[in-house]
C-alpha cells in the first residue's frame, strides 16, 4: 500500500485538498487491496479552516507523520500557503527529503519554494501567481503555461482543478493508464488533460470579450469549425473591415483571430479523439483541418504528439467499445 500525506493549514483551498484526495481514495490494485493509504495532517493535529470557511479535522499531527516510507507528500495551495508558519516550512524541508515523491497544487508551490526545494527546478502554479513566484524565488524557473510539470521526483500544478489532473497523472505512473482513465470517468472529469496542456483555454477566453460583435464571432467559430474561417470572412460576419476586426479581436481576446481559430480547432479535435469513435480523417474534416496531414502538423506543433498517438495515450479501448460495440480498430496515421 502506497502512503499519501496531504498537508493542511489555515487558509488552504478546499478543492486543492479534496480533488486529489478523491483520486487516490478507495482505489484497489490487482489483488483487490487498497492501493493507497491517504492521510491528512496539520501542525499539532489541530482542525483548520479553509479559505472558503470549511472546517477540516486532520487525521494526525505533522510531528507524527514524517516523510519516511511516504510515497507522496502533497502540498495544497490557498492564501495560507503564501504566508506559512515557519514551523510548517521547516517540517516540509526535512520531511520532503525522505518522501519518494513531492507534489504541490496551485500556490502550494510557494511552500516548496520557501523550503528551498524548487531551487534549480522548473515549476508552475496558478497563472495569476506565476509572476510573484518568479520574482520572490529567482532560483526557480517558473513556466506559467502548463497545467502541471514533473521535474524529477517533484511535481507542481496550476490552479485548483489542475490538482486533479496531476493526481491522475501520478496515479497513472503507479497503476497504469486504464486505471487512471477509469477514475477520471468516475469523477466525471470532462477532459483528462496532459500536463503540457495550456492553463489558458480558448473556450474560457471566449467569455472575456465585451463587444457583442466579437462575442458573436467567437460563438460562430466554435459552431462552424469546418468552414473557411479567414479574417475576411469573420470580419464580414462582425460587420467590420478586416483591419478593424483584426485589431479589435486581438485587443479583446488577447490573441489574433488566426491564433484563436487554431486554439479552438485543436481543443475540438482533442475532445473528438477522446470522446468519440471518429476516425482521424473524419475528425480532421469536422474541425476544419481539411486533411489528416494538416491536423497532424497542428498536433505535433502544439502537443508534441500525432493525433493517433494522442488517442492511444489518452483513450482506452474499453471506453470506445462501451459506446460502440461494433467498433473496429482505428488505423494510425
Amino acid at each position: 500500500m502506497r502512503s499519501v500525506l496531504i498537508v493542511l493549514f489555515d487558509g488552504v483551498q478546499s478543492l486543492d485538498v479534496t480533488g486529489p484526495l478523491e483520486v487516490f481514495a478507495n482505489i484497489t490494485d490487482n489483488s483487490g487491496d487498497l492501493a493507497y493509504r491517504v492521510r491528512t495532517a496539520s501542525l499539532g493535529g489541530r482542525p483548520i479552516r479553509t479559505s472558503s470557511g470549511l472546517r477540516i479535522t486532520p487525521d494526525t499531527d505533522l510531528a507524527a507523520a514524517d516523510g519516511q516510507d511516504l510515497n507522496l507528500l502533497l502540498l495544497p495551495g490557498g492564501h495560507g500557503a503564501r504566508h506559512a508558519d515557519p514551523r510548517l516550512i521547516s517540517w516540509i524541508r526535512s520531511s520532503a527529503a525522505q518522501a519518494t515523491r513531492v507534489a504541490s497544487v496551485c500556490t502550494g508551490a510557494f511552500l516548496l519554494a520557501e523550503a528551498g526545494l524548487l531551487d534549480g527546478r522548473t515549476a508552475t502554479t496558478h497563472w495569476a501567481y506565476c509572476r510573484d513566484l518568479a520574482e520572490k524565488y529567482p532560483r526557480v524557473t517558473v513556466d506559467p503555461d502548463p497545467i502541471f510539470i514533473k521535474d524529477g521526483n517533484l511535481a507542481t500544478s496550476a490552479g485548483v482543478t489542475a490538482g486533479i489532473d496531476l493526481a491522475l497523472a501520478l496515479l497513472e505512473d503507479d497503476l497504469g493508464r486504464d486505471t487512471a482513465l477509469t477514475v477520471a470517468r468516475h469523477l466525471v472529469v470532462f477532459l483528462r488533460r496532459p500536463g503540457s496542456q495550456s492553463q489558458f483555454s480558448a473556450q474560457l477566453q471566449a467569455q472575456t470579450a465585451t463587444r457583442k460583435p466579437i462575442r458573436h464571432v467567437q460563438q460562430w467559430i466554435s459552431e462552424h469549425l469546418a468552414e473557411t474561417l479567414t479574417v475576411e470572412s469573420l470580419a464580414l460576419r462582425a460587420s467590420l473591415s478586416p483591419r478593424h476586426f483584426a485589431r479589435a479581436f486581438t485587443a479583446e481576446v488577447g490573441v489574433t483571430p488566426g491564433r484563436y481559430v487554431d486554439q479552438v480547432r485543436i481543443e475540438a479535435a482533442r475532445r473528438r479523439l477522446e470522446d468519440t469513435a471518429e476516425g482521424i480523417e473524419e475528425t480532421a474534416r469536422a474541425c476544419g483541418y481539411g486533411t489528416p496531414e494538416a491536423m497532424r502538423r497542428a498536433f505535433l506543433k502544439t502537443l508534441g504528439v500525432t493525433p493517433a498517438e494522442y488517442r492511444r495515450r489518452f483513450v482506452t479501448k474499453e471506453n470506445h467499445a462501451d459506446r460502440h460495440p461494433a467498433l473496429r480498430p482505428l488505423r494510425a496515421t
